[in-house]
C-alpha cells in the first residue's frame, strides 16, 4: 500500500500523488478530518516527524516551509540549531528510497513571502540547491540526507499546485510568469536518494 504524508496539513491534507493511504501532520492537536486520514500533532520546528524511517512513498508541504525558522539560538546553553535544515533531514529520513518530496512556498522577492507575519523563512528558486546533489551545501549545517531534483522553479500557485510533468505549454507559461514577475511561489520536487 502506498502512503503519503502532508506537512502542515490543516483540516484538508493533500495527496498530490494519489497514494492509497493519506497521513498528515499539523501543529494543532484538535484537528478532525476524514476518518480515513490519520492526522498527528507535532511542532516540526522543534520536534521530529512522528513516523519511522523509510515509511512514506511521498511527502508534501503546501505553504508550510515558510513557517519553519531557519535558526534558533539558545543563549543560555550557547548553542545554535537549524530547524529548517533539520526538517528537511526528517523529510529525507521518513521517505522511502526513491520517495518524492513536493513543496510549494511563497518565494522571495514576491510580496506574498512577507505579508503573513508568521512567515519566518524566505526561500528563492535557488534555495533547493542546498539539499540536492551528490554533496548538498547544507551538509555544513548538519544535513545528512540527499535528494535529486525532479523539478524546481517559480510557479503561479493557482492551478500549478500539483505535480505533473510539464508539457511545452506549461513550460512556456512558467517562463512567462517568471518574466512578468507573476509567479510568486517556488516549487520543489525532489527524489530521496538512499
Amino acid at each position: 500500500m502506498s502512503v503519503h504524508l502532508d506537512l502542515g496539513c490543516g483540516l484538508v491534507p493533500r495527496n498530490p500523488y494519489g497514494r492509497e493511504r493519506l497521513c498528515g501532520i499539523d501543529i494543532r492537536a484538535d484537528l478532525r478530518a476524514d476518518p480515513a486520514v490519520e492526522i498527528r500533532a507535532a511542532n516540526l520546528s522543534c520536534e521530529p516527524i512522528p513516523y519511522p524511517d523509510n515509511h512514506f512513498d511521498s511527502v508534501s508541504a503546501y505553504d508550510f516551509l515558510e513557517h519553519v525558522p531557519r535558526v534558533s539560538i539558545d543563549h543560555a546553553r550557547r548553542t545554535t540549531h537549524f530547524p529548517f535544515v533539520q526538517l528537511i533531514n526528517e523529510v529525507w529520513r521518513v521517505s522511502k528510497p526513491g520517495g518524492l518530496f513536493y513543496a510549494v512556498t511563497p518565494a522571495y522577492p514576491f510580496p506574498n513571502a512577507f505579508v503573513d507575519p508568521t512567515h519566518v523563512n524566505f526561500l528563492t528558486d535557488r534555495s533547493s540547491r542546498y539539499f540536492a546533489g551528490a554533496e548538498p551545501t547544507a551538509r555544513m549545517y548538519g544535513f545528512q540526507g540527499r535528494f535529486s531534483v525532479v523539478r524546481e522553479g517559480l510557479i503561479r500557485p493557482q492551478g500549478d499546485y500539483h505535480p505533473v510533468r510539464p508539457g511545452l505549454l506549461q513550460r512556456v507559461r512558467a517562463l512567462g510568469y517568471r518574466l512578468s514577475r507573476d509567479a510568486g511561489h517556488v516549487l520543489w520536487e525532489f527524489r530521496a536518494e538512499k
